[in-house]
């Protein structure tokens, strides 16, 4: 672990506890700061960031830290096996209270087949044609943006939009010569993408460098109506690769199809297996121990959810019945295909009958379920469905003195959290985006995703809430990933009011 501490002392002169800006104020300011930050976005967007290259995560570690120090912050890297975590921190003179705030750094892998520009590191703006294409227009127009234009790049909103919104509201703030009443505490976190596997043991190691009174998340989508929103929670995750075999190598499907068994069939069958036709997990006793009583179901209720417009934009002409409608449904474990491979399609194919067939599963957490227990479930299903199991290539010994063979690993990546709406972050959030937006956010019990932050509560032991900032459909995880320069706008004018309300 090494510290830089640069004093950026330029900006700290005269500087008061803030007052909470007045609405007009914070619209005023927050037209300002997107406009005079879209530079800084764009430069951060440029960097390259997937988790799987190291090199190019060490330069976006150093544009961080040097973005930070230049801000007054301290600097810490929180060296671990591969990419360090980066904690900055600021101190403030007689504050009680120490909020940790969380930052996503790196992005996912990138296709750059399937995006609609030269290079999804090189950031483009777009408006939406009549026809409903979007359309590129030069960078040099966004000075005079609309809301509706957009920002095209990997990271746009999962998450390095959000990074550059809260710079952006400290710039702002300094300018005002206004600093919040509590110290702060930065951790950037530039591994999310790939579960944060080395996360929980730096936040063990390090407890008393990140210890803190508080945690906001400024990660996520906002609710489907862009209204301000809070999640209170988040599922979490667990993976699982499973491989089942046929022919040691492929056979011509002529020749050998009737009489070597087909991997993909195999695997297809055994996925089918674990899901009815309703989409509820069929494994007995998957869903042990969540219930939705009068109160929980109160609180689903009050989000403002259209059921219609979700489907509709989703176009889907069915749902799956684990809850009866959305935010139910998010209050329980889920088991999801996310990937499947045998061998060759498109112009590629083959007439032959595969070696192998590989299908990729995500199992995200709720607070009330055991992801061993979960994971245990599911290993039990394939081996009753006949399966003789390694974690490893198989052997031809094991080939041969068993019919079915797979190769089955799993990783737990992070559990899932919880926090009471009352809870003194919960109250003060809610406070501070009623006064910048005229309206009490809506407040989510449980958001869909999943996002690294139990290691830290069940580590520090502190309380943590979600603040999402960025458009639903921003296409995270997927080509062409976009950030609405609306919500770009009002994610710097909600970090304003976070940081300018006392605690």
């Amino acid at each position: 672990m090494r510290t830089i501490v640069i004093l950026a002392l330029s900006l700290m002169p005269l500087v008061t506890f803030c007052q909470r800006l007045d609405q007009d104020r914070l619209d005023v300011l927050s037209e300002k700061y997107a406009k005079s930050s879209f530079p800084m976005l764009k430069e951060l967007l440029s960097i390259p960031n997937d988790a799987l290259y190291p090199k190019d995560i060490e330069k976006n570690v150093r544009w961080c830290e040097e973005v930070f120090a230049s801000r007054g912050f301290s600097l810490t890297r929180i060296e671990t096996e591969i990419a360090p975590l980066l904690l900055a921190e600021r101190k403030v003179k007689k504050a009680k209270k120490t909020v940790l705030i969380y930052l996503q750094v790196d992005g996912q892998p990138v296709d750059t087949t399937r995006w609609f520009q030269e290079n999804p590191y090189k950031p483009v703006l777009k408006k939406q044609g009549a026809s409903g294409d979007w359309e590129e227009i030069p960078w040099s127009n966004i000075e005079n943006y609309e809301d509706d234009w957009r920002v095209f790049a990997r990271s746009a909103s999962d998450a390095k939009g959000p990074v550059a919104m809260f710079l952006a509201a400290l710039d702002a703030l300094a300018a005002e010569k206004l600093e919040p009443n509590y110290n702060i505490k930065v951790i950037m976190d530039f591994e999310e993408e790939l579960g944060s596997p080395r996360l929980p043991g730096a936040v063990k190691a390090h407890s008393e460098l990140l210890k803190c009174d508080m945690l906001i998340i400024f990660d996520g989508p906002r609710h489907i109506t862009n209204k301000p929103t809070l999640t209170f929670g988040a599922r979490g995750i667990a993976t699982i690769a499973l491989t089942t075999y046929g022919p040691v190598v492929p056979q011509h499907s002529g020749h050998f199809g009737n009489y070597a068994p087909n991997p993909a069939l195999g695997l297809s069958k055994l996925l089918a297996s674990m899901k009815d036709d309703n989409g509820l997990v069929t494994l007995p006793g998957f869903y042990d121990g969540i219930a939705i009583d009068t109160e929980t179901e109160k609180i689903l209720r009050v989000v403002p959810d259209d059921e219609d417009e979700i489907q509709n934009r989703l176009q889907l002409g069915s749902i799956d019945k684990v809850g009866s409608y959305y935010q139910e449904a998010m209050q329980y474990p889920s088991l999801n295909i996310r990937g499947m491979q045998s061998g060759w399609i498109n112009e590629k194919v083959r007439t032959i009958v595969p070696a192998w067939a590989k299908a990729e599963i995500d199992v995200r957490l709720v607070l009330e379920s055991d992801p061993e227990r979960l994971i245990g479930l599911i290993k039990k299903h394939v081996e009753d469905k006949g399966y003789y199991l390694t974690e490893s290539l198989p052997t031809k010994e094991e080939r041969m003195t068993n019919e079915k063979v797979a190769t089955f690993n799993y990783e737990v990546s992070y559990g899932a959290f919880r926090t009471d709406f009352s809870s003194e972050v919960g109250t003060w959030l809610r406070k501070a985006l009623k006064n910048a937006f005229g309206e009490a956010p809506i407040m989510k019990r449980t958001s869909g995703g999943s996002i690294p932050i139990s290691p830290f509560v069940t580590t520090l032991g502190v309380p943590a809430v979600g603040v999402p900032t960025v458009n639903q459909d921003n296409n995270q995880h997927s080509p062409n990933e976009n950030l609405r320069l609306g919500n770009y706008r009002e994610g710097i004018k909600t970090m304003m009011a976070i940081l300018a309300e006392k605690l």
